[in-house]
């Protein structure tokens, strides 16, 4: 029988993303925003308090909603149970959305359309500034982009649920959202988000080791080489300033034979080529099966 999280990932790649106004993330996201507009405090460690009570408040709460749906799912059995719990976990997900918007960016740089090709890149996939890169430069951000979220979207909302149901995957999904709205080294968001920074790389830090095995695992798909993966990724792992990003980063730079580099800031796969369009689908295609073979080892473990 299929599992829940089969299920999950099934109803991600033919549904895709539920209507705003009842998508959890959409409304976990809204409820970071309210707490950024309300925050009063602007020195270092008050505004690290600040923000940490927000997150605790807002992890709590996500725990207590899934909770609840969880419990009331308990009654269902057999088939109908792993329905229910799979499409409930689903928004725990982000697969489809994730693979197109790598594709529209492949495809605007196969059109030449480069100026459109760093829109997209800049809108869907990274938050770093796109106006002046290069062709090869926006090919290889996307396809980091694609590496990074496996963990973020797919393998650590997984690996939550089969450790803590429903609860837990939803727990990940609000410290994650967190992390993306407020971790950034700017002076306001500095202290106020480091709480939830911090949070987040601990909770990244066993599903980025596994995403970059899953990788290794499913370069084939992708034409790649599943030990030019591996043995990336144990050496260039650490070249991010992230403790986890590089994980799955380097292990699709191996698997791809490119270089994957952010300006000033790190180099993956040294010795590898510039990385080009066709790059970007192969990238998919091994996430794609990377999510697959996260799914199915989930539902067996």
């Amino acid at each position: 029988m299929v599992g829940a999280a089969s299920i999950a990932l099934m109803t991600d790649l033919i549904a895709g993303e539920p209507p705003s106004v009842l998508h959890p993330t959409v409304w976990m996201g809204k409820g970071i925003a309210a707490a950024r507009t309300r925050r009063r405090e602007y020195r270092p460690i008050p505004s690290f308090t600040e923000g940490a009570l927000a997150l605790g408040g807002r992890v709590l709460l996500a725990a207590v909603i899934a909770g609840t749906v969880e419990l009331g799912l308990r009654r269902a059995r057999g088939p109908k149970r792993a329905i229910a719990t799979g499409v409930a976990l689903k928004p725990a997900l982000s697969l489809r959305q994730l693979l197109n918007a790598a594709a529209d960016v492949q495809v605007a740089l196969q059109r030449r359309r480069l100026t459109e090709a760093r829109r997209l890149l800049g809108w869907h996939l990274v938050s770093r500034d796109t106006t002046r890169l290069t062709a090869s430069e926006v090919a290889g951000a996307a396809i980091e982009s694609v590496a990074e979220n496996l963990c973020d979207s797919v393998v650590a909302p997984l690996l939550a649920f089969r450790i803590g149901g429903l609860t837990l995957a939803y727990v990940y999904r609000m410290i994650n959202t967190a992390d993306a709205m407020l971790g950034y080294r700017t002076p306001e968001l500095e202290w106020f988000g480091k709480a939830s920074a911090r949070v987040d790389d601990v909770a990244n830090l066993v599903p980025a080791r596994c995403a970059a095995l899953l990788i290794a695992c499913s370069a084939v798909a992708g034409r790649g080489s599943a030990t030019a993966a591996a043995k990336c990724a144990l050496f260039d792992a650490d070249n991010t300033p992230s403790p986890n990003a590089g994980w799955p980063m380097a292990a699709m730079a191996g698997a791809l034979g490119v270089r994957l580099a952010k300006r000033d800031t790190y180099v993956l796969n040294a010795r590898g080529r510039e990385p080009r369009p066709s790059d970007i689908a192969r990238a998919r295609r091994i996430v794609a099966a990377s999510a697959a073979l996260s799914a199915i080892i989930v539902d067996l473990a």
